[in-house]
């Protein structure tokens, strides 16, 4: 695995003149397969930035462990191996995007040529233009967004762990950073990002982790996990003539003509698809197809969230 962690736990203390004890992750467990993405996702406070730090070691457990490439958390020759981009990046100011791509390009030991190439071939990628050369005080949040982006990429890590990676970013850059993920990936790149926004989820995970104050509520292939309710059916045929369509009726279901000639029929969950099917066939209509109608990421998120806050949605850590 590239990441696994095993019970891990975080605890902080809250309050000035009576401190209490504040559990911000609750023994949390789930692993990261090498070259998949993999989306923590969660409402704020749910615990997902506390997460990435403690496998990072920006923050140490209360107990339990976590192992990154193989190794414990924070060992130095897994953090070689791996870009990390929090969820507030913040550079310092009078330095130029350039400026500091080459930098952290010193820290990594490359040579200035290799530096150079490499500072100005990722800002390319991520849309940085000739702005590169502007302090970074005069950067809005989204193009420090993607510096960020750019410096976790800098030394061609093998896993790259992102933090709300879409924050601050219009429709476009969310966009073009949807598209980066999926090079990286297809390169062979382990990804890990977190995020509150579902649709990029559902768009780029293959297995995602689902936290609810500072616990695992789900974990799973997104397939599997939206596979566990479905909401309907949806048939097509061809040839539905009156007959037909007064068959549906005597059943309680009616037709909607679609393009092509083909009709679409609405089944409940609690409906079998078999019967309908049958009765149509003896009517004179052909079966174009008969699918499932999963729930969203959406409709699976806030199912599970509501279960995990007791039936309450809103209440966050």
């Amino acid at each position: 695995m590239v990441i696994r962690t095993d019970a891990l736990t975080k605890d902080f203390t809250a309050g000035f003149w009576r401190p209490r004890p504040y559990r911000a992750l609750d023994a949390l467990t789930f692993d990261v397969k090498p070259g998949e993405i993999f989306g923590l996702l969660g409402p704020n406070g749910a615990g997902k930035s506390t997460t990435l730090k403690l496998l990072l070691q920006l923050l140490f457990p209360s107990s339990g462990r976590a192992e990154i490439l193989g190794r414990p958390a924070g060992d130095v020759d897994a953090r070689r191996r791996l870009g990390y981009l929090p969820e507030h990046p913040y550079f310092y100011e009078y330095l130029t995007a350039e400026e500091l791509l080459e930098y952290f390009g010193r820290l990594f030991g490359l040579d200035p040529a290799a530096r150079r190439a490499r500072a100005s071939a990722l800002l390319d990628e991520v849309g940085i233009g000739a702005e590169r050369r502007l302090p970074l005080r005069k950067f809005s949040k989204g193009m420090l967004q993607r510096v960020g982006l750019a410096q976790a990429m800098l030394n061609e890590p093998e896993l790259l762990i992102l933090d709300e990676p879409m924050s601050g970013l219009d429709p476009i850059g969310r966009r073009d950073v949807r598209t980066l993920i999926m090079r990286l990936h297809g390169e062979g790149r382990t990804i890990l990002f977190s995020s509150h926004i579902l649709s990029d989820a559902e768009t780029l995970c293959s297995r995602v982790a689902i936290l609810a104050k500072g616990r695992l509520a789900a974990a799973g292939p997104m397939r599997e996990l939206l596979s566990e309710h479905v909401r309907g059916w949806e048939i097509l045929v061809r040839g539905l003539d009156d007959a037909g369509r007064g068959v549906l009726a005597a059943q309680g279901l009616s037709a909607v003509p679609v393009p092509d000639g083909v009709w679409q029929i609405l089944l409940p969950a609690t409906a079998r698809p078999e019967p309908v099917i049958a009765s149509l066939a003896s009517a004179g209509a052909s079966l174009v197809s008969a699918e499932p109608q999963l729930e969203t990421l959406e409709d699976m998120f806030v199912r599970r969230i509501a279960s995990a806050a007791g039936g309450r949605i809103g209440e966050a850590n």
